[in-house]
C-alpha cells in the first residue's frame, strides 16, 4: 500500500511540474485596447481573445481603458512592471506616447502598435500593425466625387474622438478629395466620439443648425446609427431616396444598412488582426526580421443600384460572410 501511495505521489509530483514547465512556455501579451465603444471595437476585443489562447501558447492579459488615455499609459507601465513578453498598445490618441515608448524599449521588451498610430518616431517601438485610415478617407472622398458626378453638395462631418489617428487620418482623406471640388462646402465637423448617443447628439445639433444639407460623412457605423435616429426623429430622408450617409467600418450592421440603402457608402476597416499580429510575435520570437508596418487589408462598398469604379456593390452573398 505505501508502494502505491508513494507511486501516485510522484505521479502527481510530476503531473504538477509538466503542468508549471508549460506555464512557464506561455508567451505573456499585454494589450491594452481602447475601449467598448462601437461594435468594431468589441470584435476586435473578441477578436484577441479567440486568437491569443493557451492553447496557442499565449498568456493574454487585455485592459480595456474605456478611451481613458492617462489610464491607458499606466496599464503599460503596470505591463513593463510585470515584465511582460510583448506589449501591444491600440493607442487611444496620438499624441504623448513617447516617454512610455522609451521606457518600454529600456525594459528590452518588443513593443506593437496595433490598429491606430502613434505620433512618435517609429524607432520608439517594435513594429505596427493597422489599416491606413488615411486612405479609407479618401476612397470615401472619391466614391463621393464619383457618385455626385460635379453636383454641388452641402456636407456634415461627424468625427471619431478626437486626436485618435481614425479621426484625424480619415479627416485628411476626406479633405484631400474635398479640397478639389469647390462646389463642396463642408459646413461643420463635430466630435461624436465613434459612439451612437455621440453621434446622435451631434446630428439634432446639425439639424437646427443647418437645416440644408446633402451629405453626412460618419467617422464609424455606431456615429452613423445615431445619425439616422436624429433624422428619423426629424423626418429627414435619407439613403436612396433622400440625404447621403458615408460611414466607415463596414460591419455586419452597417453593411446590412448599406444592402438596406440607407448607408450609401460604407469604407471597411478590418477589425480581425490578432492573427496578424499573432504572426508578427510568432516571427520576432523566432529571430526573424519584420516589416516596420503590416497593413491590414480592407475594402469598400455601396448601396445595390449604384454603380462604382471606386467600391463594390453591396450583395447577399458579401453580407452573409461577415464575420463581425
Amino acid at each position: 500500500m505505501k508502494k502505491i501511495l508513494a507511486l501516485v505521489l510522484a505521479l502527481v509530483m510530476v503531473s504538477c511540474l509538466f503542468v508549471t514547465a508549460h506555464a512557464d512556455e506561455l508567451l505573456k501579451i499585454g494589450y491594452v485596447q481602447v475601449g467598448h465603444e462601437s461594435d468594431w471595437r468589441m470584435a476586435n476585443t473578441q477578436n484577441y481573445y479567440d486568437v491569443f489562447t493557451k492553447e496557442a501558447g499565449f498568456e493574454l492579459e487585455l485592459i480595456d481603458c474605456d478611451n481613458d488615455h492617462a489610464r491607458q499609459l499606466q496599464e503599460v507601465r503596470n505591463f513593463i512592471t510585470k515584465d511582460f513578453d510583448y506589449i501591444v498598445i491600440d493607442p487611444i490618441q496620438e499624441a504623448g506616447w513617447d516617454d512610455v515608448l522609451k521606457e518600454i524599449q529600456e525594459a528590452g521588451i518588443p513593443c506593437i502598435i496595433a490598429d491606430r498610430a502613434v505620433a512618435a518616431s517609429s524607432d520608439l517601438y517594435t513594429t505596427a500593425v493597422g489599416t491606413n485610415m488615411t486612405a479609407e478617407g479618401e476612397t470615401a472622398g472619391l466614391w463621393l466625387e464619383e457618385y455626385l458626378a460635379g453636383k454641388a453638395a452641402k456636407i456634415l462631418v461627424i468625427e471619431g474622438s478626437t486626436g485618435s489617428s481614425a479621426a484625424i487620418g480619415r479627416a485628411e482623406g476626406f479633405n484631400k478629395v474635398a479640397a478639389n471640388h469647390p462646389e463642396w462646402e463642408i459646413l461643420a465637423s463635430q466630435d461624436g466620439d465613434f459612439t451612437q448617443n455621440g453621434g446622435q447628439a451631434v446630428m439634432e445639433d446639425f439639424i437646427k443648425r443647418f437645416p440644408e444639407f446633402d451629405v453626412v460623412v460618419c467617422h464609424n457605423d455606431n456615429e452613423a446609427y445615431g445619425a439616422m435616429d436624429a433624422m428619423d426623429a426629424a423626418g429627414i430622408k435619407y439613403g436612396v431616396d433622400g440625404k447621403i450617409i458615408i460611414s466607415f467600418d463596414a460591419t455586419k450592421e452597417g453593411l446590412t444598412r448599406t444592402l438596406a440603402g440607407k448607408i450609401l457608402c460604407n469604407v471597411e476597416c478590418n477589425p480581425i488582426q490578432a492573427v496578424i499580429v499573432m504572426n508578427v510575435i510568432n516571427a520576432l520570437k523566432a529571430g526573424e526580421q519584420v516589416e516596420k508596418f503590416t497593413l491590414v487589408p480592407d475594402e469598400g462598398f455601396c448601396a445595390p443600384g449604384i454603380e462604382s469604379a471606386i467600391v463594390t456593390t453591396m450583395t447577399d452573398e458579401v453580407l452573409a460572410a461577415r464575420k463581425y
